[in-house]
């Protein structure tokens, strides 16, 4: 007999009975969230093969849930997911200081900087396991999107499948209209108002990811607003129209001016000003974020307030205190 290894946990038949969210969804999808860390050949197997059944009958991957299914998953070995943290710890505990907006459905947070949305390489937990270890009850906390690990500000949450899926339209259809303030190097030309440059994803041998502008990559596109000038950098206002990883930073580079203190894709020697002015991580902030309410279909605008470095780095370059204050409350 065969032991399991350490890192897999060995599951017993379970009867999983549909609720409402999940009607509609595909059985194969339903898997494949249900048993994470199972290869998707080896879900498609147990369902080609009758392991799986709804109602005790066979399904096809394509078969789509219905409330009050009654769904068997045979026994399989799945990856032992990450425990989720202690609830009494402090970084989990702030971030019941960071929530903009909640209600039934969905949350905005005001994610901090240097926190990532999720654990995974490397990481023990991230934003959406402390969210699930700080509320037990909801348990069908999901990220609608993504922020980098440094990017602060907006970011949408849901908590209903339902709610998930109409937001997850709304980001498909770009009807979701996501604002960033960016501090970037030099003069930015105010004629310059969109920039349209394919993007390409590489991964590096030490697994680090780095986004290139590249005519092979996909289309992606970014709009930018000038707030204010300084003398050697400019406030802009960026919304991407398109979702890519890193799109901002790099389209801001192809513009010809850097995110200040990106440690990808930005310039030494601008960035060692920006230090001299206590700006000790990416200026890139998610300061707005607006959406139609998938229940009501109001319409929801949220802000997220700049952080205390952020806003110590504007007012060493000359902007007024309240003109700062201004920036993320509008």
């Amino acid at each position: 007999m065969k032991e399991t290894p350490e890192n897999t946990i060995q599951h017993k038949v379970r009867l999983v009975k549909i609720e409402a969210d999940y009607a509609e969804q595909r059985i194969d999808n339903f898997l494949l969230a249900q048993l994470k860390g199972v290869p998707k050949s080896l879900v498609y197997r147990i369902l080609r093969k009758g392991e799986v059944r709804v109602n005790k009958k066979r399904a096809k991957p394509d078969y789509r849930l219905r409330a009050g299914d009654e769904v068997r998953i045979p026994p399989v070995r799945v990856a032992e997911r990450n425990p989720l943290p202690s609830a009494n710890l402090e970084q989990v505990q702030a971030l019941n200081n960071q929530v903009l907006y909640e209600d039934d459905v969905l949350m905005v947070l005001n994610k901090p900087a240097g926190l990532a949305v999720h654990g995974g390489s490397g990481l023990q937990f991230g934003l959406i396991e402390s969210l699930r270890a700080l509320r037990p009850d909801a348990k069908h906390l999901e990220l609608v999107h993504r922020l980098d690990r440094e990017t602060s500000g907006c970011l949408l949450v849901s908590k209903r499948r339902s709610a998930l899926r109409a937001l997850h339209e709304q980001l498909r259809s770009k009807t979701m209209d996501k604002r960033y303030l960016a501090l970037v190097r030099g003069q930015w030309q105010a004629h310059v108002k969109l920039i349209a440059a394919p993007l390409q994803k590489n991964t590096l041998k030490s697994g680090e990811r780095i986004v290139r502008v590249d005519a092979t990559g996909k289309p992606s596109e970014t709009r930018f607003r000038v707030l204010h000038s300084f003398a050697q950098c400019s406030l802009v206002e960026a919304s991407p129209i398109t979702g890519r990883t890193h799109q901002i930073r790099v389209h801001a580079l192809q513009a010809g001016h850097p995110i200040a203190c990106d440690d990808k894709y930005g310039d030494r020697v601008f960035d060692s000003a920006m230090h001299d002015l206590g700006l000790n991580r990416l200026f890139l902030h998610a300061h707005q974020l607006s959406f139609q309410h998938p229940q009501t279909g109001k319409t929801i605008t949220v802000n997220a307030p700049l952080d205390a470095i952020l806003q110590k780095a504007l007012q060493g370059l000359g902007l007024a205190e309240k003109a700062v204050r201004k920036l993320g409350s509008s």
